[in-house]
C-alpha cells in the first residue's frame, strides 16, 4: 500500500475532506467507497449540537472503511470519508437543504423539497438516528455553503477522478459503496434487518453480474440478503452508475449487530470474521471483469 497518505486538501488546522488507501499499483477497475464512515467531528459543532457524543454517532458508519481495507492488496483504491455524515453528507445531491434549518437565504438552486430534506437527512443533515434534532438553534447558510465547498467538492472530485482514471484505464469502472446500517428498525425486534441489503437501483445501476455474484456469495457464507428494500442506492450509486457507459455502481449495507455493539459503538468478536468474509467477498466482485466478456460490462458511449 504505497499512498495510504493521499488526501484532500484541508484548510489550515483543518483536516483534509477524505482519505485514498491506493495500491501500489491498480490492477482491476474497481473503486471501493466509504462516505459514512468518517469520525472526525469538529470542536465548534460539537459545541453547535444539543446531543451527546455518543447519540451524533448514532449515523456513522463505524469501521466500515476499515471492513474493507483489504481490497487495497487486492490492486483497488478505498476512498474513505474523514467527516461525518451527521457534519455533511457527501452521498446526498450537493445543496439538498432544509431552509428551516438555517440563518439566511439558501441559493436559488437548492433542493428544498426532496424527500431526504422532508425527512431531516439532506447534505446538512437536521437528525440522527431516531429522528434526534441536531442542532441547538438554526446554522448561517454561510456555514452550510462553506461545509459543501471545503467538504463535499473535493470529495467527490476525488471520487470523479478515481472513476475517471480506472475507466481510461481498463475501459470500465465499478464502484462498490459501502455502508453500514442499524440492526432493527425502531419498534422492531432485534435484528429485524436482513444482514446485508445490495442496492442497484433495481437494476439501474450496474450490470446484473455485479449484484448477483454478491448475493450468492454472501448466501453461501450464510448470511441473509435482500435486494433494494429499503436501501436501493443513494446519491452516489445513482449518480455514477452508468452501465451503458460501462460504469457500475453497486452498494452494500452491512447489518451492524454482525461486527459491532450498537450501544457502546464499539467492535465485538463477530468483526475479525466479518473483516474475513468482506475480503472473501471483495475477491469475489473484482475477479468478475476477468471470467466475463466484455461487452456487458464495458459499453462504448453512443
Amino acid at each position: 500500500m504505497d499512498d495510504a497518505g493521499m488526501t484532500g486538501t484541508g484548510s489550515v488546522g483543518e483536516p483534509p475532506a477524505f482519505e485514498i488507501l491506493a495500491p501500489r499499483e491498480q490492477t482491476v477497475p474497481f473503486v471501493f467507497n466509504s462516505p459514512h464512515s468518517g469520525a472526525y467531528y469538529p470542536p465548534e459543532f460539537l459545541a453547535a449540537t444539543a446531543l451527546d457524543r455518543t447519540a451524533i454517532r448514532r449515523s456513522e458508519d463505524l469501521l466500515v472503511d476499515r471492513l474493507f481495507t483489504p481490497v487495497v492488496e487486492l490492486g483497488a483504491p478505498l476512498l474513505r470519508a474523514v467527516y461525518p455524515r451527521a457534519y455533511l453528507d457527501v452521498n446526498r445531491e450537493p445543496y439538498e437543504l432544509d431552509p428551516k434549518m438555517f440563518v439566511g437565504r439558501l441559493p436559488s438552486f437548492a433542493n428544498i423539497r426532496s424527500l431526504r430534506v422532508a425527512g431531516g437527512l439532506g447534505t446538512i443533515p437536521r437528525v440522527v438516528g431516531d429522528a434526534a434534532n441536531i442542532y441547538k438553534s438554526p446554522i448561517p447558510v454561510d456555514e452550510a455553503i462553506a461545509r459543501i465547498d471545503r467538504i463535499y467538492r473535493p470529495y467527490h472530485d476525488a471520487l470523479r477522478r478515481l472513476l475517471a482514471e480506472t475507466h481510461l484505464r481498463f475501459g470500465c469502472a465499478v464502484l462498490i459503496d459501502c455502508h453500514s446500517m442499524p440492526s432493527n428498525l425502531q419498534g422492531a425486534p432485534l435484528r429485524a434487518r436482513p444482514d446485508f441489503i445490495l442496492g442497484d437501483r433495481f437494476g439501474a445501476s450496474c450490470a446484473p453480474e455485479f449484484i448477483d455474484r454478491a448475493h450468492k456469495v454472501l448466501r453461501e457464507l450464510g448470511y441473509t440478503v435482500c435486494r433494494n428494500k429499503p436501501y436501493a442506492g443513494g446519491f452516489i450509486t445513482e449518480h455514477y452508475g452508468k452501465p451503458a457507459h460501462g460504469l457500475h455502481a453497486l452498494q452494500i449495507e452491512i447489518n451492524r449487530a454482525l461486527y459491532m455493539d450498537e450501544t457502546r459503538l464499539e467492535p465485538h468478536a463477530g468483526f475479525a470474521r466479518l473483516l474475513e468474509h468482506m475480503s472473501l467477498l471483495s475477491e469475489a466482485l473484482v475477479a468478475i471483469p476477468g471470467e466475463v466478456r466484455p461487452e456487458p460490462l464495458s459499453v462504448a458511449a453512443e
